[in-house]
């Protein structure tokens, strides 16, 4: 038992979903409230140059895709340590059973 090994299992992931058509997409965008994040991006770009507003919607695409990684890293942590505390329970309670039986021995 290596707890210092690190066993890179990857989850299996469900399916892509089928992309909406072409009409569910229109249906969202009529049903969209105006403060929505993808209307208030270019809104606010508006007011500046064409450059800033690339540069400030680039800086968004890259926190999104740093966002993504972290959560990624994350969920394998997660398992890391759920492994590694399962594993500790496990060593825990075979401590305990060999006390136990040095114990009975003692006496």
């Amino acid at each position: 038992m290596n707890m210092g090994t690190k066993n890179k299992k990857r989850a299996v992931l469900p399916s892509r979903p089928e992309p909406p058509a072409v009409q569910q997409i229109l249906e969202d965008i009529d049903r969209a409230f105006p403060d929505d994040p993808v209307f208030t991006i270019l809104d606010d770009s508006s007011q500046g140059s064409a450059h800033s507003a690339d540069r400030e919607v680039e800086l968004k695409y890259q926190q999104s895709r740093s966002y993504l990684q972290l959560n990624e890293t994350l969920q394998e942590v997660r398992g890391q340590l759920v492994r590694q505390r399962d594993e500790l329970r496990a060593v825990g309670e075979q401590l305990e059973h060999t006390v136990a039986e040095v114990k009975g021995r003692a006496l």
